[in-house]
């Protein structure tokens, strides 16, 4: 089996690639690869794409990449290729982002990626540091974690998704910021499970064992 971390120049893919070669070689899953090839993307039968910065700069970059969007969209929108977005990775999946500009994101997801609005103003944004889940609905690639579990979360925008059943799990920021996003062979996870501990790496584990 093979995992592709999609490499757009959005972001550090160091830390990911770690996380995911260490959990491929404990649960047998495979080869993991960092790559800006389409032609690999387009063959391997896990797709992770990460992202660092903002919205439209980070879309920008992906479709700047020759053939990458297209071999994305083809191995997880007809061939239900298993699929996991990571941070604004996961926040193009949406329907449209309002970081700076309105941005069509991939609309895979139906929700609007809108600036975190805390109730208390001693609620600082961006959302930096530890929060806990809260679990919405069970999925395989939450399997053995539990609402009360900590993820690391780094961002200043959120998805406010309108079909409900696609939220898998939200944390508490003064307001409820979406944590999990899915459908079919699709997540996203807003925080770092790179950077999540124990939370994270079974995410990681679960996703690269998943079977849809």
């Amino acid at each position: 089996m093979l995992t592709a971390l999609v490499d757009y120049d959005s972001g550090n893919l160091h830390s990911a690639q770690k996380a995911f070669e260490r959990m491929a070689r404990e649960t047998g899953s495979g080869e993991v690869v960092v790559t800006s090839d389409a032609a690999i993307v387009a063959r391997a039968d896990r797709i992770v794409l990460p992202g660092d910065g903002a919205f439209p700069a980070c879309k920008a970059h992906l479709f700047e990449v020759s053939g990458m969007f297209e071999a994305i969209e083809e191995s997880v929108t007809r061939r239900a290729v298993p699929f996991m977005g990571i941070c604004v990775g996961m926040q193009m999946m949406a329907r449209r982002g309002h970081e700076y500009r309105a941005t069509e994101g991939f609309g895979w997801i139906d929700a609007e990626v809108v600036k975190i609005a805390p109730t208390d103003p001693a609620l600082k944004v961006p959302h930096m540091g530890w929060n806990d889940l809260v679990l919405d609905h069970p999925h395989p690639v939450l399997s053995g974690v539990q609402s009360g579990d900590h993820a690391y979360f780094v961002h200043s925008y959120h998805m406010r998704v309108t079909t409900p059943v696609q939220r898998l799990a939200y944390c508490d920021y003064g307001e409820q910021i979406t944590a999990i996003v899915g459908r079919d062979t699709m997540v996203g996870c807003q925080f770092h499970p790179e950077k999540s501990q124990a939370a994270g790496l079974r995410i990681i584990a679960n996703f690269l064992n998943w079977a849809p």
